[in-house]
């Protein structure tokens, strides 16, 4: 058996119903929609939630709590096994991390984080390090530096 082969179990498909195709084929003129009324004019119908004019469930419903989600600060978060890309001694800022690709921008601030090894001896400015980073990138030689 190849896959052109394969077919539905006979009786599980039926064909589609084409309405709006002329008078003799059952569902012409109004299309199975009915004469009046909102829902056989085109665009009819009502929204989402409508209940005939009765006070919507999500409205009946009581609101509570405060959500912070909006105000909440999105760290661009780097892990020190990334910066092994660098030569020993280069300044590792957050312009370039943006010039070589490794984050595409900038919402709140850089934060390194401790995941991974470090191999190379960097100076790296972030506005926020872990305590795991700090370690890894002063027992590799180099600096961490808060801007």
């Amino acid at each position: 058996m190849r896959l052109h082969d394969l077919k539905p179990a006979p009786g599980s498909t039926k064909k589609k119903k084409r309405v709006g195709r002329g008078t003799g084929s059952g569902a012409g003129t109004t299309a199975g929609r009915g004469m009046n009324g909102q829902n056989s004019r085109s665009g009819g119908g009502v929204r989402i939630g409508f209940e005939g004019g009765q006070l919507p469930l999500f409205r009946r419903l009581p609101k509570r709590g405060f959500s912070n989600a909006k105000f909440k600060k999105h760290w661009t978060i780097v892990n020190v096994e990334t910066l092994n890309r660098f030569e020993d001694g280069t300044e590792v800022t957050p312009e370039l991390l943006i010039e070589t690709g490794i984050v595409k921008k900038f919402e709140y601030g850089l934060k390194i984080l401790g995941n991974g090894e470090l191999e190379r001896k960097l100076t790296i400015k972030a506005n926020k390090f872990t305590q795991s980073a700090i370690k890894k990138i002063e027992a590799a030689g180099g600096k961490a530096e808060v801007i």
